[in-house]
């Protein structure tokens, strides 16, 4: 049996009007999701927000409230746990530290007295290259082998639909961006079906094929990762994706190609493709790998909004870049991500900067911003991430 036809191919996924209310608070108001056979999907969202009680549900450790769940287009609604055609791998591997690594992954198929156990077990491990330690206990192994160990547990028993809740959570930075390449690898190599929930953001871009940002119990924004990354539709989902420049401002002009805003008395242009909304008070944004610094005041050009002068407040090293924080009149602070590729940093904390960046590289949000999140004209104004999380901590104490 060859390592590509070891296991069989995955099934896709549908959960229909699913609801999940606990006693005093709803974690899944109600979510319609479809997973194609074959593909790495990804929910991905803060803690909270619903991902975790998804994955049990599919899993069959929770019941829903309402609606239906489908594996390969059978309802499992009401299907036990142990009867779904579903594995999951959890955070804490779980393996029996008595038995050695090959019994342990052969422990489920001998329990379903599945034939030739030992033979399909040591496929399993050759998927995760790790044979050549089948006789070893677990206490024997890294944290990353013991991850490829209960990967290669849950592998064995050939299911459609493979689960992985926070797999990479307890491994160190560089052993877990290892670990993802490697089980992207094996889920292109079996062609299983896998769910991966996750905080994680650089986790779920590098290994997922379709990825779901979930929030307070419903899916924010679906799509390949650079689509939620370049073209975000929400200030939710501009955030929690990496870091986002956001200014708020009525839309003052408009062309077949773009749109200009006024924010804090700035003029912002955005592509009208990339915008979501055109007329009216919006909020637009820039990522901060897409903003150019510059020392001196450069030239006006027709394709790039230009800031400034700014004064930057803050410096951060962080190895490949280096982040400046800049105050600009009118708009608050922004955040610029520039690669480092001289020695020592570009600007200096007291530094005056000007910033630019190219009308293609900004994004128009759908968001319905109201009058309080608009820039006031002045020096002190802070970015609108900052104002609508001070205006959350006040919500929150006053409840």
């Amino acid at each position: 049996m060859s390592i590509r036809e070891f296991a069989e191919s995955g099934a896709d996924l549908e959960l229909v009007g699913i609801q999940k209310r606990f006693p005093g608070f709803t974690a899944i108001e109600e979510l319609d999701l479809t997973i194609p056979a074959g593909s790495f999907f990804a929910l991905l969202g803060p803690s909270g927000c619903g991902k975790t009680t998804t994955l049990r549900l599919v899993a069959g450790l929770e019941e829903p409230t309402a609606g239906r769940i489908l594996i390969g287009g059978k309802d499992v609604t009401d299907t036990k746990a142990h009867q779904r055609p579903v594995n999951t791998v959890f955070q804490s591997y779980a393996l029996f530290p008595h038995m050695s690594i090959i019994d342990n992954v052969a422990f489920g198929l001998k329990r379903r007295r599945i034939g030739d156990a030992q033979t399909k077990a040591h496929e399993a491990l050759k998927l995760v290259e790790l044979d050549h330690l089948a006789q070893r206990r677990p206490a024997q192994l890294s944290g990353g082998q013991q991850q490829r160990v209960a990967l290669a547990r849950a592998i064995v028993n050939r299911p459609a639909l493979l689960l992985l809740d926070e797999p990479l959570g307890a491994l160190d930075l560089k052993l877990r961006r290892q670990m993802q390449l490697e089980l992207k690898t094996i889920q292109e190599e079996v062609g299983l079906t896998f769910l991966h929930v996750t905080h994680d953001q650089e986790e779920a871009m590098t290994m997922a094929d379709t990825v779901a940002v979930m929030n307070k119990g419903a899916i924010e924004q679906m799509g390949a990762p650079e689509e939620l990354y370049e073209l975000p539709r929400t200030a939710f989902v501009a955030n929690f994706l990496g870091k986002s420049n956001l200014f708020t401002g009525d839309v003052v002009g408009t062309t077949e190609s773009a749109m200009t805003v006024d924010a804090g008395g700035h003029r912002i242009t955005v592509a009208t493709a990339r915008s979501q909304r055109h007329r009216g008070l919006v909020t637009v944004g820039v990522r901060p790998e897409k903003v150019t610094l510059h020392a001196e005041q450069p030239d006006e050009v027709a394709d790039r909004n230009l800031l400034g002068p700014g004064r930057v407040i803050d410096v951060s090293f962080a190895g490949v870049s280096t982040e400046y924080i800049v105050a600009v009149p009118g708009v608050g602070t922004m955040s610029v991500f520039a690669q480092n590729m001289t020695f020592g940093p570009v600007a200096h904390e007291g530094s005056e900067v000007w910033l630019s960046w190219d009308v293609e590289h900004g994004f128009g949000l759908s968001d319905e911003p109201d009058e309080s999140s608009r820039f006031p004209a002045d020096a002190d104004t802070q970015s609108i991430a900052v104002q609508r999380r001070e205006a959350l901590i006040t919500e929150l104490e006053g409840s």
